[in-house]
């Protein structure tokens, strides 16, 4: 069950797809996805391992080929205008592309050179700014935590002012600190204005992040929808009082961030 955007939100797509299918071999990985990712927005596509999502990614981001069905970016086919579509979007990983050997600071100079931009040095400091990596700016990233490592990728990617951004998993594989610093990342890009379509297979993560939550399963999108409209899917809850008893990462936040305090004074 989908339930649709509105209108202006449909004029509004900077990610408009129909009918999107994909087989390797004998085995069906999409089967007819329509999906539509209003501008501005973060649109989070849940499902399992082996649901679809990474190869929804690569299609849009012109890595694959769909057998079916049509995708735009940006106003741009991704069939048709596949370079159009790579000068509009950029693409994270499940895991750092990141040079270790070089510092933080280096790694976003070298690519703003690599795509032949002006004033690499005052590129890499305000994104070093931004992403509250000013002073590890300086430091070898061999020596950043598993959260500053992405949020030195995901910096990475900004570079050149994309207007879509995939980021497919960004938090497989971080501590629960790193998360949040990686999710207080990604609503920043939405705040200045990207489109930021993300794969993950976290229920929190989406809770967390999207203003849509797409749930895609054995290559199908079984509804799309606002938080509050996929709960009203649901019967109404019935209401009893339950003491809220702390969650575990609550415990552990509270215990490192009062470590973290100490040890700073």
């Amino acid at each position: 069950m989908s339930i649709p955007p509105t209108s202006d939100q449909v004029e509004q797509a900077a990610i408009r797809v129909q009918g999107l299918e994909k087989s390797f071999k004998q085995v069906k990985v999409l089967r007819g996805v329509d999906l539509d990712v209003a501008r501005g927005s973060i649109l989070a596509l849940l499902g399992s391992n082996g649901a679809g999502k990474t190869t929804i990614v690569k299609i849009l981001s012109t890595l694959l080929k769909p057998d079916s069905g049509t995708a735009e970016v940006n106003g741009f086919d991704v069939a048709a205008q596949a370079a159009k579509v790579r000068e509009s979007v950029s693409l994270t990983g499940q895991f750092a592309a990141v040079d270790e050997i070089l510092t933080g600071r280096e790694n976003l100079v070298l690519v703003a050179k690599l795509r032949h931009l002006s004033g690499p040095g005052a590129i890499a400091d305000e994104l070093l700014r931004r992403f509250s990596l000013t002073e590890a700016g300086s430091r070898r990233v061999a020596t950043y935590s598993g959260g500053m490592r992405r949020r030195l990728d995901i910096a990475m990617s900004l570079i050149g002012n994309p207007p879509v951004i995939f980021l497919d998993e960004p938090t497989t594989g971080l501590d629960p600190e790193a998360r949040i610093e990686v999710w207080q990342a990604v609503k920043k890009l939405a705040e200045g204005g990207t489109t930021v379509l993300l794969t993950t297979q976290y229920l929190d993560e989406a809770e967390q992040l999207a203003d849509r939550i797409a749930i895609l399963h054995e290559g199908r999108i079984l509804v799309n929808g606002t938080l509050n409209e996929l709960k009203q899917l649901l019967p109404p809850a019935e209401v009893e009082y339950v003491e809220k008893q702390p969650t575990l990462e609550d415990v552990f936040l509270t215990l490192v961030g009062a470590k973290t305090e100490k040890e700073q004074q």
